[in-house]
């Protein structure tokens, strides 16, 4: 696979809500940061990407920045580092604070609110992931994507299946919540993938490597196969250049070495491994490519300030 589904599959989506709103001018809702709801979606969940999905009508996003962004139907807005936002419409006499609670409790009765006048709907969603994303394909993405999911049929596909599984996620319908976390992955990746195909030639950062054509082979084998005793060497021939051309395209794009970001990459893996398996150490430091567990727990407490075993503990309490 490429380095973009290799990245997509290793990092574990944490379901997903959907709800639907109605709106009539003049309105506006605040969405808090969503740091502070991840738990609330699943356990395991550290980062929430949000986004709405403009069915009818028209709105203003504000973020504290201070940018605005208009959307307008068939427009989709993603908001991967799940930054604070506004959206309104006319001037709204006061602005809703958003009670996020109900909808992760699993209330998904549509939202409605306004003044009566010019009518605005929309599709509000969240969906989850693991942290180590942040080192991944959420890594230099801006405050937020834009696009029109009516330009052409796979997004149109997109936009329909959405609005529908939107409007029944109340209903009790088996098998909806897979559907819909189903869903908002295809809408995420989708919105990964057009902004990878819009990035200038000179970007840097993970996703314009996983676009380069010797990066991003590299990064595809060593996440498909971490726990291989990987070389320059063997690297190179994956890439099919040489060492200097990969060690280069890799301090160019990402600003460290091929075997750096392994290393980073391991310790990631073996992060989660510890939250969610009841594997030793030394199992952990087996799979993760490590021949000895004291060379492992020396890493690993590099990585993250604390040993294998007390990191585990410490995840046990919090959870």
């Amino acid at each position: 696979m490429d380095a973009l589904s290799e990245a997509l599959s290793s990092v574990r989506m944490t379901g997903a809500i959907f709800y639907y709103a109605e709106c009539s001018s003049p309105w506006g809702v605040a969405i808090p940061p969503l740091r502070e709801y991840a738990h609330l979606l699943a356990p395991g969940t550290e980062r929430l990407v949000s986004y709405h999905l403009m069915t009818e009508g028209d709105a203003i996003v504000r973020f504290g920045c201070g940018q605005e962004v208009p959307i307008t139907a068939g427009d989709v807005l993603i908001v991967p580092h799940g930054d604070p936002h506004v959206i309104s419409h006319g001037r709204a006499p006061r602005i809703i604070d958003a009670r996020l609670e109900r909808y992760f409790a699993g209330d998904l009765t549509t939202l409605q609110l306004g003044g009566g006048g010019e009518a605005t709907r929309l599709v509000c969603g969240f969906f989850g992931c693991e942290r180590h994303a942040d080192r991944l394909f959420l890594s230099g993405l801006p405050v937020f994507m834009k696009m029109n999911l009516r330009d052409d049929v796979a997004g149109q596909w997109l936009e329909h299946s959405i609005r529908h599984l939107a409007t029944e996620a109340g209903g009790g319908r088996p098998g909806r919540f897979v559907l819909l976390s189903k869903m908002a992955e295809a809408l995420f990746i989708e919105a990964l993938r057009r902004y990878i195909e819009q990035l200038p030639a000179e970007q840097t950062g993970w996703l314009a490597a996983a676009r380069d054509e010797i990066v991003g082979t590299a990064i595809a084998a060593m996440h498909r196969a971490p726990g291989r005793q990987w070389t320059l060497d063997n690297l190179a021939e994956e890439a099919a250049t040489s060492r200097s051309v990969v060690t280069e395209r890799f301090a160019r794009f990402l600003g460290e070495s091929p075997l750096t970001y392994l290393a980073t990459w391991r310790m990631q893996l073996a992060a989660r491994r510890l939250q969610t398996s009841r594997d030793s150490v030394l199992q952990v430091a087996l799979a993760v490519g490590y021949e000895s567990e004291a060379g492992f727990i020396r890493a690993f407490k590099r990585e993250f300030g604390l040993p294998p075993a007390k990191y585990r503990k410490d995840l046990g309490k919090r959870n």
